[in-house]
């Protein structure tokens, strides 16, 4: 009932209620199985700190305090990961009891993926003559943050952690802009330039020293359906890029059975659905430009 000076809006409290039911694909009622969006974007936010210490968290970090700094880190978000971990597989109706070793084996990961950040960093420096410093890449740079959510959300797709790691890339995506999905296995030193609007499906295999450009999509070229007309899942619809690839902005490149070899360029705005040998540049035809003189005829 309405309080006096409430509107009364009983009857649409009650036909929300009554949709909820309706519509259950869209409500998650009397369970507390989903991972909570807010703690899994808390343990992202720790990550940073863990793997750029100075650059995220406490500024004032010295040789000697760094260990306790990251032990405390580290216990905190062992705990809360666990706890998320856990919610995430008895959603999937899977036993929760393999989270605590999900959690430390994927700490156990963080080594790795911090010299894998190292070498996207010193890609980004090395590919962009703005970049004054890898400082700046870190800070600054749109490509830099996204692969680092990627690494971390890919590691925890490899051990068979659902929907944490693609909430963890959804942020990323609309924080920078770039989609790459957890999914996606790339090599060392990427480096994405700009990377507005770059697009990199499940099924990529991205060798290392590869650098793409705003605009890229490495995705499907179609979706293959089983007999009943479902969509087949985990086979490989998108392309390979193998090591030292460069491609150029707006240009892209469908399909599992593309391969682009080592050494190759594929040039900006270019549609590609077939495979490029090695040390190959690909382009697009020329376009003719006409130029008219807007005062002619005046």
């Amino acid at each position: 009932m309405a309080r006096e000076g409430e509107p009364d809006i009983s009857n649409l409290v009650a036909r929300l209620a009554a949709s909820s039911t309706e519509h259950d694909r869209i409500q998650h009622l009397s369970t507390t199985h989903l991972p909570n969006r807010d703690v899994v974007l808390w343990i992202l936010e720790q990550l940073h700190c863990v793997l750029y210490p100075g650059f995220f968290g406490p500024r004032d970090l010295t040789e000697q305090s760094l260990q306790e700094h990251l032990q405390g880190v580290l216990l905190e978000v062992r705990g809360d990961l666990e706890a998320q971990v856990a919610g995430a597989l008895r959603y999937h109706e899977e036993t929760p009891d393999r989270a605590r070793e999900i959690a430390d084996a994927f700490l156990g990961c963080l080594p790795e993926i911090r010299r894998l950040l190292s070498l996207d960093v010193q890609a980004a420096y090395d590919g962009d003559p703005a970049a004054r410093h890898t400082d700046e890449a870190v800070l600054c740079y749109p490509g830099v943050r996204a692969m680092t959510v990627h690494r971390i959300a890919h590691a925890l797709l490899q051990l068979e952690v659902p929907l944490i790691p693609r909430i963890m890339h959804e942020w990323a995506h609309a924080e920078t802009g770039i989609d790459i999905h957890p999914g996606a296995t790339i090599g060392e030193s990427f480096f994405i330039d700009h990377g507005t609007g770059v697009v990199i499906g499940e099924t990529t295999i991205i060798g290392s020293g590869c650098k793409v450009y705003q605009g890229v999509t490495l995705g499907a070229k179609s979706f293959p359906k089983d007999e009943r007309g479902r969509l087949k899942r985990g086979v490989k619809r998108h392309p390979t890029l193998e090591d030292n690839v460069t491609v150029y902005a707006g240009a892209t490149i469908l399909g599992g059975d593309t391969v682009i070899g080592t050494d190759s360029v594929v040039n900006g705005g270019v549609f590609l659905v077939q495979s490029v040998p090695p040390n190959h540049v690909v382009q697009a035809p020329h376009v003719e430009i006409t130029l008219r003189d807007r005062g002619a005829g005046r």
